[in-house]
């Protein structure tokens, strides 16, 4: 029997997919979360606890529109794990269906759910429940970081990161190409890039010197010039910052 969390922020859908999961008698247990970050704690105690361990986790159907991260976040998010749960997207959107089945979902069911279209999804679910384990990545060299796109992973040049934003528990990468969302707290790459040059500037950011092209003063407020972007320095970070770019060669 499947182990089920269901993940909406609107509450009467929520309510409404638990009915009918918990009517569905090939579903064991079914858990309601109002947000993806609130998905991702409870899936990481899933993780922690094991696949045989009380707290486990065997399908997530999941909402895309969401506040904060998204139901298609939370998916690429959950291909970096090494045994990750399988995926079933309830949405009212037909737009994402193939970058859905690029994160290898294992179905795609339109809102307003049907009781009998549910049953197909759950029936995918427990046949590839029974599958062979998944194989765990390989870890990545220490000169890049591994991203997944389009349920790829690509492996992005630590040198190729301009800055780096606080996201809860989760970090987003940003480059001249764009933007990745990883499963690594701030503080840790903090810690890990210390030596390659990245700076704390704000609880939320974090900077490679060699991409700053100014620092700016106003009213007393400091920021810098990451590319386009400006991000705001806080006072406790401005003096130790002013120092290191001025000793940057």
């Amino acid at each position: 029997m499947l182990r089920a969390l269901a993940v909406d922020d609107e509450r009467p859908s929520l309510e409404e997919l638990l009915y009918l999961l918990n009517a569905d008698p090939r579903i064991g247990t079914a858990e309601g979360a109002g947000d993806a970050t609130e998905a991702l704690r409870r899936i990481n105690r899933a993780l922690e606890s094991g696949p045989g361990g009380p707290e486990a986790i065997d399908v997530v159907f999941l909402d895309i529109h969401m506040p904060g991260l998204d139901g298609l976040d939370l998916a690429r998010l959950l291909t970096g794990f090494a045994s990750p749960p399988l995926v079933v997207f309830v949405t009212a959107h037909e737009d994402f269906a193939v970058q859905a089945f690029d994160l290898k979902a294992v179905d795609y069911v339109l809102k307003p759910v049907r009781k009998e279209r549910l049953a197909e999804a759950v029936r995918r679910a427990v046949e590839l429940r029974g599958a062979a384990p998944r194989i765990p990545v390989s870890e990545p060299d220490p000169d890049h970081i591994p991203v997944e796109l389009g349920g790829v992973t690509r492996f992005v040049s630590v040198d190729d990161i301009t800055h780096v934003e606080a996201q809860g528990d989760y970090a987003r990468l940003h480059t001249d190409k764009g933007s990745h969302l990883v499963r690594i707290p701030l503080s840790t790459l903090e810690e890990r890039w210390r030596s390659r040059g990245f700076v704390r500037i704000h609880r939320r950011h974090l900077v490679a010197l060699r991409h700053i092209g100014e620092l700016r003063l106003d009213a007393g407020t400091v920021s810098v010039m990451v590319g386009t972007e400006e991000l705001q320095v806080s006072r406790r970070h401005a003096r130790e910052l002013r120092d290191l770019l001025m000793r940057r060669p």
